[in-house]
């Protein structure tokens, strides 16, 4: 339980996010759902099914492009190069 309180302490931004889009998409999911079908408990299996899904992978997509964004800033950290502070630093000793 504690590696449970851990992860979701360290992600509460990314959960929170997921969280509201969840409730967004639920709501549209079920309009949408009814407006087709007509049937309010299969609006309602729909509309819980699908964003259910689709929240577990926004998260995982959220993830990977906090991972790309630090390994870009990892990578422009390392191929910089330190500038000349003075004209001292230029010549040749």
């Amino acid at each position: 339980m504690t590696r449970i309180r851990q992860l979701a302490n360290t992600h509460r931004a990314t959960l929170a996010k997921t969280g509201s889009y969840y409730l967004i998409h639920i709501s549209v999911a079920a309009m949408v759902a009814y407006a087709v079908t007509g049937n309010l408990m299969a609006s309602i299996t729909l509309s819980l099914l699908e964003p259910t899904v689709q929240a577990f992978a926004f998260f995982f997509h959220e993830k990977a492009w906090e991972r790309r964004a630090a390994r870009r800033q990892a990578a422009a950290r390392s191929q910089a190069r330190p500038v000349a502070s003075t004209t001292a630093d230029l010549l040749p000793a």
